[in-house]
């Protein structure tokens, strides 16, 4: 395929799940699933309110958004597609976000502190003409993992 990258993917951080009510996708993901709520995030410039839930403890929990536009005529359409992204674990962001521009990736943004408080930057689902590889697709989140991430799934590969 190609040369191996210098950084790893560790695991999945999070999955945000997108809706017109997030009331609807707390009845099955709180309600029913039992899956616990450990915090709110709401930006107008991200046009999102999310209430955050998390499964399993530690650094290998995994976060699950669940996000509601505050205005659903505006961008960004977080109820667009329902499964609106994905979030991976990398041992370091931005060796990973230069590497990976470097090789034509098209990102939406430049790296900055996400809503959990960690670093982030996103593949945009599409490509373009200057960078044409995207998510194909999918927006994905590059997370950069905390200390006690990196130790506890430092001997996994991805």
């Amino acid at each position: 395929m190609s040369e191996r990258p210098p950084f790893r993917v560790l695991g999945v951080q999070q999955i945000a799940i997108g809706g017109a009510d997030k009331q609807r996708l707390a009845q099955l993901w709180v309600g029913l699933l039992g899956v616990a709520p450990v915090g709110r995030y709401r930006s107008d410039r991200e046009n999102v309110d999310e209430d955050i839930l998390r499964v399993g403890e530690g650094p290998h929990a995994v976060e699950i958004d669940l996000m509601q536009p505050i205005d659903p005529g505006r961008s960004p359409k977080v109820q667009t597609p329902p499964l609106n992204h994905i979030g991976l674990w990398v041992d370091d962001l931005e060796l990973a976000y230069g590497w990976l521009k470097g090789r034509g990736v098209r990102f939406a943004g430049e790296i900055r502190a996400g809503a959990g408080g960690h670093r982030v930057a996103f593949i945009h689902p599409k490509g373009d003409a200057d960078s044409p590889q995207g998510g194909e697709g999918v927006l994905i989140e590059l997370v950069q993992a905390p200390p006690d991430v990196l130790e506890a799934l430092s001997g996994s590969s991805s």
